[in-house]
């Protein structure tokens, strides 16, 4: 449902298994008053048919349905003396007759022999199967055919076309498959995050920051969502929750989030692995949240535009611990070679042993390069130390580091 109104398209329901002694299909319709989809006898303006899938009751009811709203919801005009263009709808890799996409003509006329381009596949159509599994010559618009012939098989929703040649129709998929890996990467910086909103919004591009919620219980879920659509940041921007469920975060919340542009707030949830990769190609942002105060202030400060700067730990170097030498005026003195990266006066550091850190919140006081005063010693060399704290040995490992705002993509 939360798609199709995303979508804006128009929308029938079948209510079935109404041949169960159980079925209630009145109570469906009142159910689903709740989404704003209010059935003709109530009043609205969606078609509701019921239906049993089983029996095959109803079937014909539905059809009508759907192309009766067609009619009236949508202009649908086809030429069907040109060249054909649709979409596939459906494909799979069959073993005896290779990739097989399922193809509907929404203009034109396909025929078996034409050279056919289908998102970034392509090839000539050997041969065309209908609905009922016969062998067809021709196609024509709003038919739906499998085809035989193409290089791969095409996703749902390629469009395809006629191109006049085999070679244009190559050259064609190849120029998609290179617009199509440019799109996946601008998707992943063109999603609207809680950082950047800011930004988008004085550009114009946004004016709503729209939300899904998932959590682990729906107490939670609800009380986050009472919360946030408490938040008050005037009318020149809107907080729109577009969907809320308790459970995981589904592939479902995923597409419904590149649909609608969205921010997806896990609390006390997480996507698996799948799921988080997809959301990563997609550029979706997944924020998530333990305690509800975080995700408010975190979501009122993006409304506002007043989000603090992100810092992260970089790692500046390590040095063992070769020597301890005991000194009155300095205090222990770690005379140490560098392992890595650089060491820098003044710099915070942590002393490590065996794998256990010791101390976190130390200070590299003083750095001496034999008997010279140095502000840094690089990787290979060695120096002495001062960290201000007495425990220190032989074998234990100084990692120094700094904290620096991150940039905001």
């Amino acid at each position: 449902i939360n798609h199709a109104q995303a979508a804006d398209v128009p929308i029938v329901v079948a209510v079935n298994k109404i041949d169960k002694d159980t079925a209630s299909p009145d109570k469906i319709r009142q159910q689903l008053t709740e989404y704003n989809l209010v059935a003709e006898e109530y009043g609205g303006d969606v078609m509701f048919v019921d239906v049993s899938a089983k029996q095959r009751k109803g079937i014909g009811d539905l059809l009508e349905a759907v192309l009766l709203t067609a009619d009236a919801a949508l202009d649908l005009e086809a030429n069907p003396d040109t060249e054909a263009r649709g979409v596939a709808i459906e494909g799979n890799l069959d073993r005896g007759r290779g990739a097989v996409a399922t193809m509907l003509v929404q203009r034109g006329t396909l025929y078996v022999g034409d050279a056919l381009v289908a998102g970034p596949s392509y090839g000539r159509v050997r041969a065309m199967f209908d609905e009922w599994g016969n062998e067809v010559e021709a196609a024509g618009p709003s038919r739906p055919v499998q085809v035989l012939g193409l290089t791969s098989v095409p996703r749902a929703g390629d469009s395809f076309l006629v191109a006049p040649d085999d070679r244009t129709a190559r050259q064609i998929a190849d120029k998609r498959e290179s617009a199509e890996r440019q799109a996946q990467l601008a998707r992943r910086r063109k999603r609207v995050t809680l950082e950047d909103f800011d930004k988008v919004l004085k550009e114009g591009k946004v004016d709503t920051l729209n939300l899904i919620i998932k959590g682990d219980v729906s107490g939670a879920v609800e009380a986050l969502e009472d919360s946030l659509l408490k938040i008050d940041v005037g009318d020149e921007v809107q907080l729109r929750i577009i969907h809320r469920g308790v459970g995981a975060i589904t592939q479902n919340d995923v597409n419904l989030a590149t649909v609608d542009d969205a921010v997806i707030i896990g609390f006390n949830v997480r996507p698996n692995e799948q799921v988080a990769s997809l959301a990563d190609e997609e550029g979706v942002e997944i924020k998530y949240y333990t305690v509800i105060y975080q995700a408010l202030e975190e979501v009122e400060a993006a409304l506002k535009g007043m989000l603090k700067p992100i810092y992260e730990e970089v790692q500046l170097g390590t040095a063992e611990i070769r020597q301890v030498f005991k000194s009155g005026k300095f205090g222990n003195i770690a005379g140490s070679i560098v392992r890595k990266g650089t060491i820098k006066r003044g710099s915070s550091a942590r002393l490590i042993r065996d794998g256990v850190v010791v101390k976190d919140d130390l200070t590299v006081e003083s750095l001496r390069r034999e008997k010279d005063d140095v502000t840094e010693v690089r990787e290979g060399y060695e120096c002495g130390m001062t960290l201000g704290w007495k425990d220190i040995q032989e074998g234990d490992i100084i990692e120094t580091w700094e904290m620096r705002e991150k940039a905001r993509e």
